[in-house]
């Protein structure tokens, strides 16, 4: 695989990777494109998130709706993008760039990990219009993301695009609307058939992990998220080759 990904294989075990970008909350915020810049300049990879809106286009935002960093109600799948490249983020003149603009800015200089945000089973038209955007830009990428039919529908339709499972333990809150039955499964990794990833990247909560061991000593890398302080980092280091982190400087 490393002949296969290139520059994109080598990346994944450094430099480490800014977690929507190197924001903060006295600069720029979170996926936006002045946090891609900062990355850039600091020589990190980047974490970034996308979603669809209602126009077909791949927009970088994390949550499902607005208000938290915008303020505006409602949510972001039934805006276009032109609305979107109009709304402020936290205050700032920064505003919700696409993704075709992120990897414009970043080129080169860092590689990027996509997150496709999209709920659990459903796939298709996100992808695509990734994927469409990956056509026209040449510095590393990966597509990352917690659905595991995401990757299968990349495995399937471009095998030549660098996939990474994102994975947790699916104990709390957040993973309340999935079925029992499959958290366990995601818990336990047998999702990885699935997905047929190239890398894993798992939350801290499930680290160190005899499982991803075993798939580390197979040749897969494991990047560990989201490392807030050192001392979270230092406790997994061991069993993984990356992190992605926000909140200090590695």
């Amino acid at each position: 695989m490393k002949n296969q990904f290139g520059a994109a294989w080598e990346r994944l075990y450094g430099p480490p990777i800014a977690h929507r970008g190197l924001w903060s909350p006295h600069g720029p915020p979170e996926n936006s494109l002045g946090a891609f810049q900062a990355a850039c300049a600091a020589s990190y990879n980047i974490e970034l998130d996308v979603q669809l809106t209602a126009d077909g286009e791949a927009v970088v935002f994390h949550d499902a709706k607005l208000d938290r960093m915008t303020g505006v109600e409602g949510r972001l799948s039934d805006h276009t993008a032109e609305d979107l490249g109009k709304t402020r983020l936290a205050g700032t003149d920064e505003t919700i760039p696409t993704l075709a603009e992120a990897l414009t800015l970043v080129g080169h200089k860092a590689m990027v990990h996509i997150e496709i945000k999209i709920p659990y089973g459903e796939v298709g038209p996100l992808e695509r219009r990734v994927h469409e955007v990956l056509i026209d830009h040449n510095g590393p990428t990966s597509v990352i993301g917690f659905n595991p039919y995401s990757h299968g529908w990349f495995a399937e339709h471009h095998p030549g695009v660098l996939r990474g499972l994102n994975s947790y333990s699916y104990a709390g809150k957040d993973a309340r609307n999935l079925a029992p039955e499959l958290r366990k499964q995601y818990a336990d990794l047998r999702h990885v058939a699935i997905a047929k990833p190239h890398f894993l990247a798992l939350g801290l909560d499930m680290l160190p992990s005899t499982k991803a061991d075993g798939y580390r000593k197979n040749g897969m890398p494991i990047i560990a998220w989201t490392a807030r302080e050192p001392d979270q980092w230092n406790a997994v280091k061991g069993h993984c080759d990356n992190m992605i982190f926000e909140g200090f400087a590695p």
